[in-house]
């Protein structure tokens, strides 16, 4: 459904936002994201209004989160909760399997192919096709492939990527944990994301009254939408207003 007047409620809710194609539009690498003007300061403002009830859920490292959104260093998640900062700035990191054997195994179609790139995490692997589109089967072969005698991940489909992560951790885990801590615990947990990484997150926070907010088209858990990553920028400076 539409995104509902006044979805957000600084006076009861938590903010937690997905990066890329939620605050960020998409690039053909990872690396070369742009962040728009204002946004670091709408970021700012909303999480002091929020009384500090904003959190980044990412599967991006953490440090290229705080790279990115510098020098703010909000409470996050990242690598899909593998790796989590809490409001007061305590680390968690759960344990992760092994990733050389996977690298081993892709390293030769990444070698033939200069259209792709293999982005290496903490306890993840993902797989971008974004400048080579027509090697999409290709890539999900070759990481299906590997990950068939591999204990402890899970295979994730997003954008243009085929990613290989830590078959424990997911958003909606990386949520449920944020909400158990001030500032958030007792609020109303709103989520907005963009890709089928997300859904985990959407599926959490809307099974105990809170809302997902999916951007752009695709099908979804989320009970609500919004167009694009500029929408939710809007959205965000408006709320402020």
């Amino acid at each position: 459904m539409p995104l509902p007047n006044h979805a957000y409620d600084f006076s009861v809710d938590a903010l937690f936002l997905d990066f890329d194609n939620t605050l960020v539009d998409l690039a053909p690498r990872p690396e070369s994201v742009l962040v728009p003007p204002g946004l670091i300061t709408s970021l700012q403002r909303l999480q002091r209004a929020a009384g500090g009830a904003l959190a980044i859920v990412s599967g991006r490292p953490l440090e290229q989160i705080d790279h990115f959104l510098a020098p703010l260093r909000l409470p996050a998640a990242g690598v899909h909760g593998v790796e989590r900062r809490s409001a007061d700035g305590c680390m968690t990191q759960l344990p992760v399997p092994s990733i050389e054997r996977l690298l081993a195994h892709l390293n030769p179609l990444v070698a033939q192919h200069a259209g792709l790139l293999l982005e290496v995490k903490r306890g993840a692997l993902a797989l971008h096709y974004r400048r080579a589109p027509e090697l999409e089967q290709a890539c999900v072969q070759a990481m299906t492939a590997a990950l068939r005698h591999e204990a402890g991940f899970a295979l994730l489909r997003g954008k243009m990527v085929v990613e290989a992560k830590a078959a424990d951790a997911d958003k909606g885990s990386a949520i449920a944990a944020f909400m158990q801590e001030p500032p958030f615990i007792g609020r109303r947990p709103v989520f907005i994301g963009d890709d089928s990484t997300d859904e985990a997150g959407f599926a959490w926070v809307q099974s105990g009254g809170g809302l997902g907010i999916k951007v752009g088209p695709g099908d979804s858990l989320a009970h609500a939408r919004i167009a694009s990553a500029a929408a939710v920028r809007t959205m965000l400076a408006q709320v402020l207003q």
